[in-house]
């Protein structure tokens, strides 16, 4: 993708996450100018991958499969880490998918924070990490409920489900951008992701302007600086 295109999702989020309402940490503003003098202090950011993730997945084309994100907070994976949770929040796109994945350890309830509909589908791993054919049964909103293998599931704003590890699922907004909620257990994109297909994860960007901001794979080191910062 072009580093422009991807300022200008970031414009739109914005825009789109105040509109519904939604407001991010002060740190999603930062330039990076900004980053280039943070500290220490911004440690947990950078070593957690806080921040804006924008990816197509590989697919060269990010409005038909990809996914924009901001996540909000993240812990560690150790079992005996005091934060052990997770929150991010996206946006998808009208009819822009989300590929086939479980993951190995994360459960995760998966939100409409408003804007269009949700729609997802789910299916059990096999043994062998192939989709099964088994119904599938889930939380909704804290009510059990039993899906067919691969059904569409449709969830308004206010609307949730809970995804247990190795339950493959795919979603989309249906007609028009969705905000989407996720909070979980200890998210772990560089090891608790398995892609029914394999895909690309960080999306390869060409530099035809400055970023706005700095995706989460992006932070510099820390700076040992003092005095007043400002963004």
């Amino acid at each position: 993708m072009k580093r422009s295109e991807i300022n200008n999702y970031l414009i739109f989020a914005k825009e789109y996450f105040k509109k519904h309402c939604f407001e991010l940490p002060p740190w999603a503003y930062w330039s990076p100018a900004y980053w280039a003098k943070a500290g220490a202090e911004c440690s947990e950011i950078r070593e957690k991958m806080l921040g804006w993730d924008l990816t197509d997945f590989g697919s060269g084309d990010f409005e038909q499969i990809g996914l924009l994100l901001f996540t909000i907070r993240n812990g560690s994976p150790d079992a005996d880490a005091a934060k052990n949770y997770a929150e991010k929040i996206m946006i998808a796109l009208p009819k822009q998918v989300t590929p086939i994945h479980f993951h190995w350890n994360k459960a995760e309830d998966i939100i409409n924070r408003g804007g269009g509909r949700l729609v997802m589908k789910l299916w059990q791993a096999t043994e062998d990490e192939e989709l099964s054919e088994t119904p599938v049964t889930v939380q909704v909103d804290g009510i059990t409920k039993t899906f067919s293998a691969g059904e569409a599931i449709s969830f308004s704003p206010g609307e949730s489900i809970t995804l247990l590890p190795r339950m493959y699922h795919t979603f989309w907004a249906e007609a028009s951008s969705c905000i989407i909620g996720e909070v979980s257990r200890t998210n772990d994109d560089v090891n608790d992701n398995r892609f029914y297909e394999q895909i690309g994860r960080f999306t390869e960007i060409a530099e035809d302007e400055l970023p706005l901001h700095l995706l989460c794979n992006e932070y510099p080191s820390a700076k040992k600086i003092s005095g007043n910062k400002k963004a």
